[in-house]
């Protein structure tokens, strides 16, 4: 209800070791109904809250910032900014990018089984442990009956030899479907898009 870097000047008291880093905002009027969400979402995705009765959760932000852009998609008003040494850097853009060839800045969107042509029911195997999960929806995944989406689940089963520094994975980077990495098959897919793009603008006269 108040401006994020007034709060967070008033939670660094001796209680805590360290100031509050702002990794990202999610701004909506239904800002209490939201903060409920996304506790009983990191709540089902695993055991991560240090104290049952404490806000604190031992999650990689990334991961956190994943649950902001899923409710920011069902909610109207919601706008996600991110950002950098506690100063915003984006507002409602997730900084998943890649420049071409003519530094033209292109998002790529959420991984979507049904852009590579996987079908909800079938397996895909997650490299990392070599365990098989099945495809619960367009976007998630059923492992021991729970269903996760794909950068939460790295983020939770990579092995600690595994893990990289900053935590934030990209889940298709992760998984594969009949021994070809989730990513590589999109790739592909958005390749042959692209060059079929170039070849019917190239016959356009």
């Amino acid at each position: 209800s108040r401006p994020v870097d007034v709060r967070s000047k008033e939670l660094d008291n001796t209680a805590v070791p360290l100031p509050f880093e702002i990794y990202a905002t999610i701004k909506t009027v239904k800002y209490n109904e939201v903060e409920k969400h996304v506790h009983k979402t990191i709540d089902r995705l695993t055991d991560l809250r240090i104290r049952q009765n404490r806000e604190f959760f031992n999650v990689a932000p990334q991961i956190a910032l994943d649950i902001f852009y899923d409710i920011a998609k069902m909610i109207e008003d919601a706008v996600v900014t991110v950002y950098k040494d506690n100063k915003p850097v984006t507002n409602n853009e997730k900084p998943d990018e890649h420049v071409d060839d003519h530094k033209r800045i292109v998002r790529r969107g959420r991984f979507k089984f049904s852009m590579v042509g996987i079908k909800i029911g079938e397996c895909i195997t997650f490299m990392p442990t070599n365990t098989e999960v099945k495809v619960a929806s367009d976007d998630s995944i059923e492992y021991e009956g729970r269903i996760y989406k794909l950068s939460p689940f790295v983020g939770t089963f990579m092995p600690e030899d595994k893990r990289n520094t900053s935590g934030a994975y990209q889940g298709a980077k992760y998984f594969s479907y009949k021994g070809k990495v989730l990513d590589d098959l999109r790739s592909a897919i958005e390749n042959e898009e692209t060059a079929s793009a170039e070849i019917d603008i190239d016959n356009i006269e």
